[in-house]
């Protein structure tokens, strides 16, 4: 009996996964969207109603005030990111070069990623005044702990066999360290850079909350100045599509072809 494309097995081009899919974000979405408004309708005024929000959006958007806070915060975290990325995967390679450092250094960043993004903000304040610089340096000790955490733990991970094959095949010092055991870490540091990424985002917006300067944060203190609660809730929707939208095309990919390289489930 031929299998392919028999109702029992489903499509082999994989159009019935993509409509089961679609089913049920549908069926998810459109449960969340009743619930929404039962709860608006219960709360009364207290809690915003899906067309309070849409009307937000669209002020908004015709004002050109969302564009301009989502481009002001795209821009900031866009930044202070590729900062942690670079001082986490240095700090990392630092890390793991000895285990004296790891001891050291690497304790004490463990123990100072339990500190939360808004911690930093009196020093940010004190450093940098109310400026931009000082919410990148909120995003960036935020998120670089995370990343550098992520390459120490993907070290540590990383099968034995793994250094013993490379030196046997001629590899040391650097070149066992570039060839071998750093794409042997890649989904640990993929999944650090997913967190640091988070992480971000976190901080960015805690900045502008507090920092008198145009962005999604301050669209956030300016809805509740104003008691405009569809505008507090259409902000915090724009910040989830912004985590989204990079996950989605950045991330997503990123885990894709680590699944298929190195032969994981749902590759």
């Amino acid at each position: 009996m031929q299998r392919m494309g028999h109702p029992i097995y489903g499509r082999d081009d994989g159009r019935g996964e993509v409509m089961k899919k679609a089913v049920w974000n549908l069926a998810f979405y459109g449960a969340v969207a009743a619930a929404w408004f039962v709860v608006a309708r219960a709360r009364g005024g207290a809690f915003p109603a899906p067309g309070d929000v849409l009307r937000a959006l669209r002020a908004g958007f015709a004002d050109g005030s969302l564009w301009v806070a989502f481009g002001a915060s795209l821009r900031r975290v866009a930044i202070g990111y590729a900062i942690s990325v670079v001082l986490g995967v240095a700090l990392g390679v630092v890390i793991c070069s000895s285990e004296f450092m790891e001891q050291t250094v690497g304790g004490l960043l463990t123990s100072l990623q339990s500190l939360p993004s808004i911690c930093w903000l009196p020093l940010a304040v004190l450093w940098f005044g109310s400026s931009e610089k000082a919410i990148l340096f909120v995003i960036v000790m935020g998120s670089v702990l995370s990343i550098t955490i992520s390459m120490e733990a993907g070290r540590k991970q990383i099968p034995a066999i793994y250094s013993m094959a490379g030196r046997n095949l001629g590899a040391h010092g650097w070149k066992l360290f570039a060839y071998v055991l750093f794409p042997a870490g890649m989904p640990y540091l993929v999944s650090g850079l997913k967190q640091g990424w988070a992480f971000a985002l976190r901080g960015l917006i805690a900045g502008e909350m507090i920092f008198a300067t145009f962005g999604l944060g301050q669209q956030l203190m300016a809805g509740r100045g104003r008691n405009d609660m569809g505008l507090v809730v259409a902000v915090m929707l724009l910040i989830l599509a912004l985590g989204w939208m990079v996950d989605f095309t950045i991330f997503r990919g990123l885990e894709r072809r680590m699944r298929a390289k190195w032969g994981l489930a749902g590759a």
